[in-house]
């Protein structure tokens, strides 16, 4: 934990007391978003001080020239970035002529709140201007789920010592740039900037992508909450920007508003042509229905969302807002509306890392969307990948040389083509392609649909599988397969031969696809015929593959009784981190990159990885020896490492550990345990978090096409409970120190497993155990 000032509460996150070297920390925690943009929790009014301004755009992206020092064959040519977008929640504010900016008066009773329970942020505070004048100023923010193409802001201020007038200047700005950038270029253009009486619009396009952006407001002005027909005194407008003025004449007490609608319309949903009129459609909705309605309409929504993917924990008010935070982070990022996104490892939050989809996707994400959604959602995440495969057979042809449609599909994309400029990570990581895998079959055995498998994943089965077959290598020496020079989940070795977890999950991929290939021929005959006279495959080329997965070497050691992580982790120093000095963490902040792969510091889960997504496929004593050994060397500087490890702890029963670890997952970011929250959110790690509560604590797994629980409960808890949408059947578990309650809506009964006894839950009828 670096940071404490996050008061607890169940439903909020709230911040108490302005402290400059806090905001960009807070810019990230207190982030909005619904799904179609989002934006840090940048001040609407001007502020001087550090910040970080950052308001995104779904899906629209740009793609930053590689700067590498050594060019290497291969490299992707581009680094895709997360554009920040034009900025439309600016209103800067003037009291008798003097700047309000809280980087340069005196601040009382600050207070921001992000109300998850109903989506929205708000500030309130009192201010000492350098003439004097107090006031005090309230404002509200969301982004309409219902709508989402609109936001929606109402600012009010209050003068506490005397009259004064108030002036608010709302302003769209489309000259920002990122905050990372590998050329300082510029990333947009200003096509046309305009204005109506009370609405302004700037229309900007992005360079090489050319996406086309309509950006936009509509201002209306409050006394004492009634509307008031002010209109602006200027307007000034200049390349990238425009700007109103509103001149409020206000008593001492009496309180002045603005409300602010905007958003943007975006070509990708439109055509360009029509994308103000598009905007000024949005805002004649949202004109009609008013701020409040909105308002009102963006808590009933949130109720709907919360109704199915809550999660209760009674006792412990810190483990309760930590999985509510990530519950509702995971929702402003992605919703399942739009089968053309996918998951960004930031969302809308900051800008590292670039690039809208990573592995995390189908490792982490697709489990919390498959139960706490419709299973349609789950289906487009694994579509996205399938409608990228032409990319992933052209990654691995033109980049590495490999032939007859094997895929490797990107570390990092925005449209399929691979985006990420370090060769270690773009060219070594080729685990992820394991993982895409993994979530079809996942999909399948929770959901029991099989017909995405005939239909659309056989076919990234096989490019994935050709993928292994042409990477192996034949070792004469050991008389078996292994695959050389890769990295890990664990990035802090790069270039090692024979990571365990990638050599297992490469003769799994091989050995699924064979089985699928199987089954599709014996009952779906039509499919079957059309795909492999698709992608041209016979029984020589089968068997071939075969060859590969039954022959497959993985690294042991007899002295340990370990699989080993690679052929030479025994090789390194084995100092344990709990005899790391402390002042040494986070490593990859205080080491040098060399000293780090010469450790034996593992950054996240690798070879327990494997027994996480594998672990029926080996025994809890093999678990529990494979834990104690690894785990010791495991600095968690991954965001992906606490969740797997608070599974595997609970399954173990070592729940102690296991509520140590959900710990740092659930408050990662709220107490910023890796330095680093000021960049953005962890979303991705997120799903991990709903992971660690109903895979580890709940002890939820799919077997026999039943769902199977082994409840546990910390210490610390008095009771938590969640829902599950399995096949189409809600089943909602409870658990407190006592027993476990299964109930469940809908119209059949649902069969479960408790610790391995089989009962039966009536609908609308509580089932103790």
């Amino acid at each position: 934990m670096n940071q404490d000032y996050i008061v607890p509460n169940n439903w909020s996150i709230i911040e108490e007391g302005f402290e400059a070297e806090r905001v960009k920390s807070s810019e990230s925690l207190f982030s909005i978003g619904n799904g179609a943009m989002g934006q840090r929790a940048n001040f609407e009014e001007k502020y001087s001080g550090d910040t970080f301004q950052g308001s995104y755009i779904a899906g629209v992206y740009y793609p930053d020239k590689t700067k590498v020092g050594w060019w290497k064959n291969g490299y992707p040519q581009y680094f895709a970035k997360v554009l920040n977008a034009p900025n439309w929640i600016g209103i800067n504010v003037e009291i008798n002529g003097e700047n309000l900016d809280l980087a340069s008066c005196e601040i009382k009773k600050f207070r921001r709140e992000l109300n998850m329970k109903e989506g929205w942020y708000n500030r309130t505070f009192n201010a000492v201007l350098k003439n004097g004048i107090e006031i005090k100023v309230n404002t509200t923010r969301f982004l309409s789920l219902d709508i989402d193409e609109l936001g929606a802001i109402k600012y009010e201020v209050t003068p506490i010592n005397s009259d004064a007038k108030v002036a608010f200047k709302p302003y769209l700005d489309a000259g920002i740039e990122n905050e990372d950038t590998n050329w300082e270029e510029k990333f947009w253009e200003t096509l046309e900037v305009k204005h109506d009486e009370n609405s302004a619009f700037i229309m900007a396009r992005t360079l090489k992508t050319k996406f086309s952006v309509a950006t936009y407001m509509q201002n209306s002005i409050l006394v004492n909450t009634i509307s008031a027909n002010v209109k602006p005194v200027e307007v000034q407008k200049e390349a990238t920007t425009i700007s109103f003025t509103y001149e409020i004449a206000a008593s001492k007490g009496q309180t002045v508003a603005i409300e602010k609608l905007g958003g943007y319309t975006v070509s990708t949903n439109h055509k360009e042509e029509e994308l103000i009129r598009a905007a000024k459609n949005v805002l004649d909705q949202g004109n009609k229905l008013g701020f409040d309605t909105l308002l009102k309409q963006q808590k009933e929504a949130w109720a709907k969302i919360w109704e199915m993917s809550d999660i209760t924990i009674e006792g412990d008010v810190k483990a309760q807002q930590g999985i509510r935070f990530n519950i509702f982070q995971l929702n402003q990022t992605y919703l399942g509306k739009d089968s053309r996104l996918n998951i960004g490892p930031k969302g809308f939050t900051g800008e590292k890392y670039g690039g809208s989809t990573y592995w995390d996707t189908e490792a982490y994400c697709i489990p919390f969307y498959m139960a706490t959604k419709d299973q349609n959602v789950a289906r487009s995440l694994l579509e996205y990948r399938y409608n990228q495969l032409d990319k992933a057979i052209e990654n691995a042809e033109n980049n590495l040389g490999f032939k007859n449609g094997a895929a490797l599909y990107p570390m990092v994309t925005m449209n399929g083509e691979e985006c990420h400029n370090e060769w270690e990570i773009t060219f070594e990581e080729i685990h992820r392609n394991g993982a895409i895998a993994f979530a079809i079959f996942n999909y399948y055995r929770f959901t029991g649909d099989y017909s995405y498998i005939p239909e659309k994943g056989l076919e990234v089965l096989i490019g994935i599988a050709r993928f292994w077959h042409q990477r192996a290598t034949f070792s004469s020496d050991k008389d078996k397969y292994v695959i050389l020079g890769v990295t890990g989940p664990n990035e802090y070795e790069n270039n090692v031969n024979n990571n365990w977890y990638t050599n297992y999950i490469a003769k799994w991929c091989i050995d699924y696809a064979y089985e699928q290939i199987e089954k599709v021929k014996s009952e779906y005959s039509d499919d079957y015929s059309r795909i492999m006279s698709k992608v041209n495959l016979d029984e020589p080329e089968l068997n071939e593959w075969k060859k590969v997965a039954d022959n497959m070497y993985f690294p042991y050691s007899e002295k340990h009784d370990v699989f080993l992580q690679q052929d030479n982790f025994l090789d390194k120093e084995l100092i344990k981190v709990a005899d790391l000095d402390k002042s040494q963490r986070p490593i990859n902040q205080k080491w040098s990159w060399d000293r780090i792969l010469r450790s034996p510091y593992i950054k996240q889960a690798d070879t327990l990885q494997g027994f996480y997504f594998f672990e029926d496929h080996f025994t809890k004593e093999q678990l529990e020896r494979h834990f104690d050994f690894y785990e010791p060397f495991t600095v968690h500087e991954s965001s992906l490492s606490p969740c797997v490890h608070s599974i595997q702890a609970a399954v173990l029963g070592r729940m102690e550990q296991a509520y140590t670890f959900y710990l740092r997952t659930s408050r990662l970011d709220l107490d910023d345990y890796n330095k680093e929250v000021h960049e953005g959110l962890h979303i991705t790690s997120m799903a991990g978090t709903w992971m660690s509560i109903v895979e580890g604590f709940g002890g939820m797994r799919v077997k026999n096409n039943i769902l199977h629980f082994e409840p546990r409960i910390p210490n610390q808890w008095e009771g938590y409970s969640f829902k599950i949408n399995f096949r189409n059947q809600i089943l909602k578990v409870e658990v407190s120190q006592k027993e476990t309650k299964f109930s469940q809506e809908g119209t059949t009964p649902i069969k479960v497993s408790v610790f391995g006894k089989e009962i039966l839950v009536e609908p609308n009828h509580l089932v103790t155990v």
